[in-house]
């Protein structure tokens, strides 16, 4: 099974380093020297990892045949794949890898429809689903149990309670402000 465990950020420094988003609770593992990633998109890619270390928090890494700022840079975005042991999938109930949450439908605990998950954003804090709603606009779901109520691989759907405002358009809580002053 192959699963995504980072993402190329920009450049850093003159000697071909690159931050990367991690995307992994194992780095050490799938992100040391000597690793080899297939990449998306596939022609930037097989990518060895030569070097790794931790500046200011964030890692860095230095790939095979890359030794400027150029090439580090004509690799921003990227995502790093690695092959992974369907063994070692989390054996927690609420742990999961961002491609079995990919393309979940998002719905209410009443039903109604919310959209699909189009993209997991890791951010320091909490990760947050990007969901694209059926007229095409995005809402941003913070992925914390006092929101996202239920996971159901099977059905393909994740059941959200989100706090009024998280997900009313503007306009929809502008009239219900408005009707609450008229009344």
């Amino acid at each position: 099974m192959e699963l995504v465990v980072a993402r190329i950020g920009r450049a850093h420094g003159i000697k071909g380093e690159v931050t990367v988003e991690v995307r992994t609770d194992e780095p050490e593992q799938r992100l040391g020297p000597g690793a080899v990633l297939r990449t998306d998109p596939a022609s930037a890619g097989p990518l060895t990892i030569e070097t790794g270390r931790v500046h200011s928090g964030r890692l860095l890494l230095r790939f095979a045949g890359v030794k400027d700022r150029t090439g580090a840079e004509a690799l921003r975005n990227i995502l790093l794949i690695a092959e992974v042991d369907p063994a070692e999938l989390p054996e927690e109930p609420d742990e999961y890898y961002d491609h079995q949450l990919m393309d979940l439908d998002v719905v209410l605990a009443d039903g109604t429809e919310v959209g699909r998950i189009t993209e997991i954003s890791h951010l320091p804090s909490q990760d947050l689903f990007i969901v694209e709603r059926p007229d095409g606009t995005e809402v941003m779901i913070p992925f914390v149990e006092e929101i996202v109520a239920e996971i159901d691989l099977e059905e393909q759907r994740c059941v959200i309670t989100p706090p009024p405002g998280l997900i009313d358009d503007r306009a929809e809580v502008a009239s219900a402000r408005d009707a609450g002053e008229e009344a």
